[in-house]
């Protein structure tokens, strides 16, 4: 799952454009919004729309999950992994 969460830390740096943040200074257990990376609902719905065409996974803006799935980068990693193994509905 490593290579996702580092893609995912990529998409977080350039989709949102925080060029004072590296990478590598992002961790896959801090939390992304609040006291961790300070991201708002708006760079959720941005974050959502590059994962959607990244990776074809879909993230419903009302799901109650949300506030888990994006908790941190792992906890996004793993459910993106997930959804991309489930079978595809027709």
């Amino acid at each position: 799952m490593s290579e996702i969460e580092n893609e995912l830390k990529r998409m977080i740096v350039d989709t949102l454009m925080l060029e004072d943040l590296k990478v590598e200074e992002i961790d896959n257990d801090a939390p992304l919004f609040g006291s961790g990376l300070g991201l708002d609902s708006i760079d959720a719905l941005e974050l959502a729309l590059a994962i959607s065409k990244r990776f074809g996974v879909r993230i419903v803006a009302d799901d109650e999950r949300n506030k888990e799935i994006f908790r941190t980068v792992g906890t996004l990693a793993a459910f993106i992994s997930a959804e991309t193994r489930r079978p595809q509905e027709t």
